[in-house]
């Protein structure tokens, strides 16, 4: 899962940032309106983590653009601003969840879990394609009642692939969404990672679901191919 976080105290985005990425989560960050907005129009974010006092653009501008761009992407205000009218304003603008400063990273993970897991898009808790198992809360993943063991990186190229099963996903597309910046352009890193899945979730059983598509890209999918 992909997550926008748009805090322009650099020391506090970095922590918001490295915590995330402990917990298996692709982070893009920015520090100022302007930028996160060009952000959120270029990719599909999983949720969006939105300081309000922000140059450029505030907070509750970026909130309202984009929502009216994209009415069920979850989004959480973290702010030093606590009045009652501030929360009200920005519920209203169509947060979803509202947390102040300062704040202890545990609770903001808690939130972010709790957003995600009610998020808007094919958010089950458990996703399967043919007999794998992927246990989205406990991100644990199991093919044919065995448990397999996987990476961060691993299980978040898995569960993104599982997420719209047969779809083809171009690299450039896993990049974009399972990696953060620094990774464009590196698309030979899927490559190396679908080698990796297909040892740990194929090679051992007969009906394959890893595909390659030659020229495309990758799909996750338990169809017969002809």
């Amino acid at each position: 899962m992909r997550i926008l976080v748009v805090e322009d105290e650099k020391k506090v985005a970095d922590i918001v940032a490295r915590g995330l990425k402990a917990e298996r989560y692709a982070v893009d960050v920015c520090h100022d309106g302007l930028a996160a907005w060009e952000m959120a129009n270029a990719y599909d974010y999983d949720l969006a983590i939105l300081d309000l006092m922000l140059p450029g653009m505030s907070g509750t501008e970026l909130l309202e653009k984009i929502r009216r761009k994209n009415q069920q992407v979850p989004i959480l205000i973290l702010t030093a601003r606590d009045s009652m009218a501030d929360k009200v304003k920005n519920f209203e603008a169509g947060a979803d969840d509202y947390l102040t400063k300062p704040f202890a990273f545990a609770e903001l993970l808690v939130r972010v879990k709790a957003l995600l897991r009610r998020g808007p898009v094919n958010r089950s808790s458990v996703l399967r394609v043919g007999d794998l198992e992927i246990d989205r809360l406990s991100q644990s993943v199991k093919r044919a009642g065995k448990k397999i063991e996987l990476t961060a990186k691993e299980y978040a190229l898995l569960e993104y692939m599982a997420s719209h099963p047969g779809r083809v996903f171009s690299r450039t597309m896993i990049i974009e969404h399972v990696w953060d910046q620094s990774f464009q352009g590196l698309t030979n890193i899927v490559d190396v990672y679908v080698r990796h899945l297909r040892a740990k979730v194929d090679d051992a059983y007969p009906v394959k679901l890893l595909r390659t598509m030659r020229g495309v890209g990758y799909s996750l999918s338990d169809e017969a191919t002809s």
